[in-house]
């Protein structure tokens, strides 16, 4: 744990010196105290003087990128979460580049014959210097030899000791949290805590590159006979926790225009396959990619949209993805008792709300929206509005469709550049209606009742000892002996019981050299 103060301190003179700090007073108005203790925190440390033409949202984002890794993914993080930070600063914070300069080429050698061992590093032949250079990792170009035969590749390698670097910052940042929310009582509806205990989970998984080539790899399995979408092949056997090889991508950045259409690709087909390709990951296979701008997406040779960079993936449960599916299709149709009766059917609002005011609300958003230029329509400002909406109406906050909106969003925005006349509704409508159809049509009613049926049947012999079980529990529960509590959070639990320890033993010895120093004196 002092590890962890001193680990703090340097944050703390991070935070204050990047001008960071400043630009977080402006959006929030942080307490006096809190001003003080940073003032004296970062005598003699040179502060950043940032640009004051830019918003503060877009001078936090330079901020954070001087700040290194664990504050770049903080600031990514955060952007896909404005039900904590708010649209505005959600926005500007998407803007954050996540680029820093390249580790050595001696060492990502080093690292890779360590991670695939020695007998597969002398299959990898023709190593570039790294093309690419961000937070967490880089990428090198090489080619493998497989199947006697060469097959060129990328490989993202991760940075020397980039895990323990971000989990020491992250430890002091939790402490920080915690000193925070425990001293300024309303700073508790941020959650601060609780973000950086998420972004923890989350970016632990994204340093382990087995994860993101099993995410690549569900996609692809998911994706593999849709046509217009390639992604890229994982060779698993030059892959480890530190590596990742898929194959390289030979294609054009989404972005160059001129190089496409002096390809003879068809911008208005490569919009139009973009957001059916994004909806039908979301409706039909509950699995998307979370990160799809501009950089992440290329067009090979034969027009097919090619992903890279798969740390950022969104599930939807089948229950999710009927919701969107359902809610995005009553707003084509403009049937806003529908769209209020999904949501009710669902739970996802009270009860005890009125359906027709709710209904009413709906409209409040549809009707603005469907009075623009087609051009200018938004499937994801649309769902942005309507999450204000259900907040009103006390809907819990769904973190996945949170994240889905974002997405939608940008691979609108990438849609459009593309082809600005781009109709979002006819594009997403066949999409949304071969899933609802896929949902009620007499297949999936046939489909529905044998899964049940043969779940029953399992399920017959283990009867009598679940009823046995049930009886049980419900005797102990009426004795009061058993406890039932939501485990979800548990790991969230223990670090906050480990923090008020160690708030415990601060305390017991600042008491204890009090003392001391009474008796010796």
């Amino acid at each position: 744990m002092i590890k962890r103060l001193v680990q703090l301190i340097k944050i703390a003179r991070k935070l204050s010196s990047s001008g960071a700090l400043d630009t977080i007073n402006q959006l929030y108005k942080l307490p006096l105290l809190l001003k003080v203790f940073f003032d004296l925190i970062s005598i003699g440390s040179e502060k950043k003087i940032l640009n004051n033409s830019k918003s503060s949202g877009e001078k936090l984002c330079d901020a954070l990128e001087g700040m290194g890794t664990t504050f770049i993914k903080l600031g990514q993080f955060l952007a896909t979460r404005p039900d904590i930070i708010g649209n505005q600063l959600a926005n500007d914070l998407e803007k954050l580049q996540d680029r820093l300069p390249a580790f050595s080429f001696e060492e990502a050698q080093k690292i890779l014959k360590k991670e695939v061992g020695v007998e597969q590093f002398s299959k990898i032949i023709n190593i570039s210097k790294p093309i690419a250079a961000a937070s967490i990792a880089q990428v090198h170009l090489a080619k493998i030899k497989i199947n006697d035969r060469e097959q060129e590749v990328a490989i993202k390698i991760l940075r020397p000791n980039i895990e323990k670097i971000f989990n020491e910052e992250l430890d002091a940042l939790m402490l920080f949290a915690y000193i925070i929310e425990n001293t300024l009582k309303k700073t508790k509806r941020l959650k601060l805590i609780e973000v950086v205990h998420l972004l923890r989970e989350i970016t632990n998984i994204e340093m382990d590159l087995r994860f993101e080539a099993a995410a690549a790899n569900e996609l692809f399995e998911n994706t593999k006979n849709d046509k217009g979408f390639k992604v890229p092949q994982i060779y698993w056997q030059f892959t480890s926790k530190k590596v990742l090889t898929l194959d390289k991508v030979n294609g054009v950045s989404i972005r160059d225009h001129i190089a496409l259409k002096e390809k003879n690709i068809n911008l208005k087909v490569i919009a139009e396959n973009l957001i059916q390709h994004f909806l039908r990951q979301a409706v039909r296979d509950g699995f998307f990619h979370a990160d799809m701008h501009e950089g992440n997406l290329f067009v090979d040779n034969e027009g097919n949209i090619v992903p890279v960079d798969f740390g950022i993936m969104g599930r939807l449960d089948k229950y999710n993805k009927k919701y969107l599916a359902e809610i995005l299709y009553g707003f084509i149709k403009r049937d806003y008792v529908k769209v209020a009766e999904v949501h009710f059917q669902a739970g996802l609002v009270p009860e005890t709300a009125s359906k027709e005011e709710f209904a009413q609300a709906l409209r409040s958003v549809g009707e603005p929206i469907f009075g623009q230029n087609i051009k200018d329509i938004s499937g994801g400002n649309l769902l942005s509005q309507l999450f204000e909406i259900t907040e009103k109406f006390n809907m819990a906050t769904q973190t996945q469709l949170l994240l889905l909106q974002k997405t939608m969003v940008v691979v609108e925005g990438v849609a459009r550049k593309l082809y600005p006349e781009t109709n979002i509704w006819n594009v997403s409508k066949p999409i949304l209606e071969n899933w609802l159809e896929s949902l009620k049509g007499p297949k999936a009613t046939i489909s529905s009742a044998i899964g049940t049926s043969g779940e029953i049947l399992k399920r017959i012999p283990d009867l009598p000892d679940f009823m046995d079980k049930a009886n049980h529990a419900l005797q102990l529960i009426a004795e009061g002996k058993l406890n039932i509590v939501n485990n979800n959070n548990s790991t969230l639990e223990i670090e906050k019981l480990r923090l008020k320890s160690f708030r415990n033993n601060i305390l017991i010895s600042i008491l204890g050299v009090v003392f001391l120093s009474l008796v010796v004196f």
